[in-house]
């Protein structure tokens, strides 16, 4: 499975055969069914997560039982909650899998040590960080401005997948929209 998170990397950084041992040796891999928790709200995150395969969502669940969907993620996306990662306060969010999945994982402390010792490592990391940091600029500018319509439009032209692999609920969760106004909406695009 490590040759997945290898073919990844390959694309984004020149890594040589020994840093990918380095890199490796550090990880570990772990199997999710569907609906199982990677992270629960009240857990400190202690992973830097990759996805090998399989499609997993962040979430919170407010005091009426509603679930708010930040984002789901998929194979070759990174997924945790960096807030309780780095400052080891307890999470706001849950990671569950939406399908059965495999994740890749480093501690906080072995990643930083792989940053330290492979510089195109860090390079790699840091562009994926700061693409990161614009798409969530972008999805809260998009929650606050845009109508029921476009945000879903946005949505199955960006995700086409998700379209097909997320039940509607969750769409709507993470759109922010009733289900029902979803159902509307698809309905007008047939």
């Amino acid at each position: 499975m490590f040759e997945v998170f290898k073919a990844y990397v390959l694309k984004h950084a020149l890594i040589s055969d020994d840093e990918f041992a380095l890199i490796e040796a550090a990880s570990r891999i772990k199997k999710l069914r569907k609906k199982q928790y990677l992270l629960q709200e009240g857990d400190v995150c202690r992973d830097h997560s990759f996805i090998l395969s399989g499609l997993l969502r962040t979430y919170s669940v407010d005091d009426k039982g509603n679930e708010h969907i930040i984002r789901f993620a998929t194979k070759d996306w990174w997924i945790s909650d960096r807030e309780s990662l780095l400052t080891g306060l307890p999470s706001k969010f849950n990671i569950d899998a939406i399908e059965d999945s495999t994740v890749l994982l480093w501690s906080a402390a072995q990643m930083e040590d792989l940053m330290d010792k492979l510089p195109g490592f860090s390079k790699m990391i840091n562009g994926i960080l700061n693409k990161s940091f614009i798409t969530s600029q972008n999805r809260i500018h998009e929650a606050i401005s845009s109508t029921a319509e476009e945000k879903y439009h946005n949505f199955i032209t960006r995700y086409p997948d998700f379209a097909l692999r997320v039940p509607q609920s969750m769409i709507a969760s993470y759109l922010g929209i009733a289900p029902e106004t979803l159902s509307r909406l698809r309905g007008k695009k047939h």
